[in-house]
């Protein structure tokens, strides 16, 4: 059997994965996207299925306020007698001089909730990890930000005890890792024959990205570095990575690194790491932030990679440093590995189902009765227009992760604005500055129409002006996406569309792109706006999204 990389597609970034018994667990980071977290289960580490977010409740979890690519970073999934443990980071400011990262835990005895409120743990930087010793002792090590300028160090890790019965930090805070060159984050320790292992990323989260080993007695330290021949360094700066594919901008996975470990019932390691695909599109040479740096329009996303121990003790991939796409999996003994596929949800949500599918995600806040109804109109989903697009407060707004550079996404719409401060539609998005919206709405002449707003790093425009539309008539809204070119097209029945508008740019919708943001990916969903305060409703019949290239009328 084996395994197509990358295993979760589209915006799954920061992978953590426990097994318990023969069931495997994934987490990866939402940032500003409601409910906090992804889980997903397996049983074959090949197929996937999404589970119910922990952080499902704004007791839980707050993200009003939050800027884009901020909120949920690098959960931490762990288990230990009979809990399930998740650390994770809600960063409230970060592109500034001082970090407020805010560092989290939360249990479950069933992986699928319901989960605890959140303990406050140290706020000392991101990516905090649990460690669960073999005497029972827990420690939590995360990085440290450094907002001095110049920053005194590159890197900082520190470790500090957690007590779980007093559900509180304890004892002195201690660094294990201090470099003035490489930069180490979202660190995992794991123990193995009397070594205690600190596995850590490196290089920040672009092309350059890679993961490191290390190895100690002690918990505390200190910890030496593998370094190993087959590590390619241009520099003494550079970090010994034993995963990366910043030498190969050829290789299908990019920026990888964030890895974590899992090891299976037959005594097989494997890594999960994320990683990105790359775009065809590039940022112009003259550009604000990452100047001619390729585009990754679906975000980062999480691989696999088989791992083993070399006789001395350091673990490296299975196949050498650069990851692979697809990945092998060796006959062991025993019993064969069985696949376990699960049933994929429909292209089409009809909106028949009392709750919303969890594949659909909100900006910053739950879509409550207050935003959003499946009962008000049976078989349609109806959403509340309440704040602008640009809001980080209380959008209307659902979205699904683009998985694939091709797809086609549609919608039927059924809405009757009064003025024109009163918006809904189809939107392609990668945060509150940059979007693609084909929207109805109201002008004062020609009555309803249609439009497309385009926004790039906070410049607008419509480029296909407004098309008047009949009043009293549901409306078919689509989006046809191939690679980096997008053509809208609407009409009254879903055989007879229109295009609208010229063939859009998407490239801009992608990480290295965005002047805020550049740590998500981009979304497509469905929105509604009433800036009057009034909360003029659309209902939406059905909502579909079909991955590859598609052939439109």
């Amino acid at each position: 059997m084996k395994i197509q990389n990358p295993i979760l597609k589209g915006f799954h970034p920061d992978p953590s994965i426990v097994r318990v018994g023969e069931d495997y667990y994934l987490a990866t980071s939402t940032f500003e996207w409601w409910p906090g977290v992804r889980l997903h289960h397996s049983r074959d580490l090949k197929h996937w299925e999404l589970i119910a977010s922990p952080l499902n409740r704004m007791s839980q979890l707050d993200l009003r306020g939050v800027g884009a690519s901020q909120g949920i970073w690098a959960p931490c999934l762990t288990y230990d007698q009979g809990t399930f443990y998740l650390v994770y980071t809600v960063v409230k400011a970060f592109y500034c001089n001082m970090y407020d990262t805010e560092n989290y835990l939360v249990t479950a005895q069933d992986i699928r909730g319901p989960w605890s409120e959140p303990v406050a743990l140290n706020n000392f930087g991101f990516d905090p990890s649990l460690f669960h010793d073999e005497d029972g002792r827990k420690y939590m090590v995360s990085m440290v930000t450094d907002h001095r300028v110049p920053k005194k160090y590159a890197g900082r890790l520190v470790l500090q005890k957690y007590d779980p019965v007093q559900k509180t930090m304890t004892g002195p805070v201690r660094e294990i890792y201090r470099a003035e060159r490489i930069f180490l984050e979202g660190p995992h320790i794991f123990r193995r024959n009397g070594w205690y292992y600190l596995f850590s990323a490196d290089t920040g989260t672009g092309e350059g990205h890679g993961q490191t080993i290390q190895r100690s007695r002690s918990v505390w330290g200190p910890y030496e570095m593998y370094r190993a021949d087959f590590m390619e360094r241009t520099d003494e700066g550079e970090a010994y990575s034993i995963l990366t594919s910043r030498h190969r901008p050829e290789l299908l996975l990019q920026k990888s690194g964030h890895c974590d470990l899992v090891e299976t019932p037959e005594g097989e390691w494997y890594a999960v790491h994320l990683c990105g695909r790359a775009g065809r599109e590039k940022n112009p040479a003259d550009a604000a932030r990452f100047p001619g740096m390729r585009r990754y329009p679906l975000g980062r996303e999480t691989a696999i990679q088989k791992m083993k121990w070399t006789e001395d003790g350091w673990l490296v991939l299975d196949c050498g440093e650069e990851p692979q796409s697809n990945v092998p999996f060796v006959e062991i003994q025993g019993p064969k590995l069985q696949e376990y596929p699960f049933a994929q949800p429909p292209e089409r949500d009809e909106f028949d189902k009392k709750e919303l599918d969890p594949e659909f995600q909100s900006l910053r806040i739950p879509m409550d009765g207050r935003y959003l109804s499946l009962t008000a109109r049976p078989g349609w989903l109806r959403l509340y227009g309440r704040s602008g697009l640009s809001s980080k407060f209380s959008q209307s707004l659902i979205a699904k992760r683009w998985t694939e550079f091709s797809f086609t996404v549609s919608t039927c719409l059924d809405f009757e604005p009064e003025v024109f401060k009163q918006m809904a539609g189809l939107i392609l998005l990668y945060d509150t500055d940059n979007y693609l919206y084909l929207h109805v709405s109201r002008d004062e002449e020609i009555g309803k129409c249609i439009s497309i707003l385009r926004a790039e790093n906070g410049s607008y425009s419509y480029p296909a002006g407004y098309v008047p539309v009949d009043a009293g008539r549901s409306l078919i809204l689509k989006a046809v996406v191939e690679q980096e070119r997008l053509q809208f097209y609407w009409g009254y029945e879903e055989t007879g569309t229109s295009p609208i508008g010229p063939v859009l740019e998407t490239g801009f919708l992608s990480d290295e792109a965005c002047r805020e943001g550049w740590f998500t990916g981009a979304m497509a969903g469905i929105c509604c706006q009433d800036l009057t305060g009034f909360g003029r409703y659309a209902d939406f019949d059905w909502f579909e999204k079909k991955d590859g290239s598609q052939t439109s009328s």
